[in-house]
């Protein structure tokens, strides 16, 4: 039932991250336009990159070492007091690069007094201690703190972004929403810390930290790369379309890693209490729902591409349909790599590994985009992005492998694949009634979605389906209650 009530929150929380661009990124880029997005999006992101360094990966560790003290009120306070420390003396090294950067490169001049404004993203960056409330299963906290400061954000939106010249309103409430969450989770963690100021051990943190910082920044390098090399080796228009591409095809990741997510203080725990019995209960409830709902998502995007292609973004992007078709392959590729990296390689604190599994993905997506962007374009990106995955979860089983034995129902992807199956003859026959692209691609999502639970539950007899329906049937009699 926790781990339900978890992920409920979770999903929430899902829910809101993708349901605020939807409602503010339409009116805003209306108001704004092309120039004063692209000049916001900037900055918010040139000040964030600092953020990331000055974090030094302390978001990830510190939910795992947090996890490791959930019930030990004196050494969760300790390490909570030496993470929080070393994240607030890299923070204040990291502002004054920040500052030291846009004073000196003539290229933030004109814009000096945004950037600056910016900074307070940087400084107050070691206000993040969701990690804490993560480490200890607190899920309910992260989800309504964040969901409030959206909701209060979309309104100052919508207040006070009135025309062209409101793009610095605009930066600040996006500023607002992000570190008034994090100010606020301060004052919320009395009871489950206290500041300790001396007898800290900040250098056994340091090294486990570089480890984690040097995987997060080769991560968002070879993420982040395929866009980027795009641009230099091709030109505007295919960059457009494999982002559009990429946007439609990840759109569904946050769902099948939410379960990891949840499970992840947990499993870290049991790994600090060498519990491996444990351990493997959580590798098969996240693995399960992790197939369930993967495996029918990469085939519902593969074939229903041209039609979310045409109506989010357009039908002059439907030259991107094979390349989304191809990217539709993330999110069972990211998923598996995230369930490793998340439920096993991050808990059992092997940072070195992790380091070398995504420097692999950096080294294939560097090369596989110099030798086949020239000739395939958008496609080329494509195929490396996918390549640059497998390549990286390949790595983390193979690491894994070497230093322990669970086992993992590989079975349920076959199941998953058959039910999901039907999906070609359905789309075949909606397709066939010439319906409006709208009414199409809901008819296609909810007969897919009907026909694959139909068989998950009669031909296999899919646990998944059970657990949700006695979760909901205990939230209904709670209501009447």
């Amino acid at each position: 039932m926790i781990m339900a009530k978890n992920y409920f929150y979770n999903l929430l929380l899902t829910l809101a991250n993708l349901l605020f661009p939807v409602l503010s990124f339409p009116y805003v880029s209306r108001v704004l336009g092309p120039e004063g997005i692209g000049q916001v999006q900037f900055v918010f992101s040139f000040a964030q990159y600092f953020a990331l360094i000055a974090s030094l990966g302390i978001p990830v560790y510190g939910m795992q070492q947090i996890a490791k003290h959930r019930d030990d009120f004196e050494g969760r306070s300790k390490v909570f007091s030496e993470l929080i420390a070393i994240y607030l003396l890299s923070t204040l090294c990291l502002f004054l690069v920040y500052l030291g950067v846009i004073y000196t490169i003539p290229y933030f001049a004109a814009n000096i007094e945004i950037y600056l404004a910016a900074s307070a993203m940087v400084l107050l960056g070691f206000s993040y201690i969701d990690w804490l409330f993560t480490g200890m299963e607190e899920f309910q906290s992260i989800a309504l703190r964040a969901v409030l400061f959206k909701i209060i954000g979309l309104a100052l939106l919508y207040i006070f972004v009135k025309d062209r010249g409101d793009f610095r309103i605009y930066l600040y409430i996006m500023m607002f929403s992000f570190l008034g969450n994090n100010i606020l989770s301060f004052f919320l963690i009395r009871e489950k810390v206290k500041l300790i100021f001396s007898g800290l051990h900040l250098k056994q943190h340091l090294v486990p930290l570089f480890f984690i910082l040097g995987t997060s920044l080769a991560s968002s390098m070879y993420t982040d790369m395929d866009t980027v090399l795009l641009g230099f080796l091709s030109n505007d228009r295919t960059v457009g379309l494999y982002t559009a591409a990429v946007k439609l095809s990840k759109i569904t990741i946050p769902f099948v890693t939410s379960m990891t997510v949840i499970l992840m203080p947990k499993v870290s725990k049991s790994f600090a209490d060498q519990n491996m019995d444990e351990v493997q209960d959580s590798i098969n409830q996240s693995f399960s729902f992790l197939m369930f709902f993967a495996v029918p998502m990469c085939l519902g995007l593969a074939l229903l591409a041209p039609e979310f292609i045409a109506l989010f973004s357009g039908k002059e992007f439907l030259a991107a349909t094979n390349s989304m078709r191809l990217l539709s392959l993330l999110p069972i590729i990211i998923g598996v790599g995230h369930f490793f990296l998340y439920m096993i390689l991050v808990p059992a604190g092997k940072n070195r590994e992790m380091f070398f599994c995504v420097l692999g993905g950096v080294l294939i997506s560097l090369l596989l985009n110099v030798l086949l962007i020239p000739f395939l374009q958008d496609l080329g990106s494509s195929i490396a992005n996918v390549c640059a995955e497998v390549a990286v979860t390949v790595l983390y089983i193979y690491f894994i492998r070497q230093y322990f034995k669970f086992e993992y129902e590989w079975t349920l992807l076959i199941k998953a694949l058959v039910s999901a199956l039907v999906f070609i003859p359905v789309i075949w026959l909606i397709r066939d009634l010439s319906l409006p692209l709208v009414f199409m691609l809901i008819t296609s999502i909810l007969g897919c979605g009907l026909s694959y639970l139909g068989m998950q539950l009669l031909l296999f007899k899919n646990h998944v389906i059970f657990d949700m329906l006695v979760f909901i049937k205990q939230k209904i009699n709670m209501g009447e209650k």
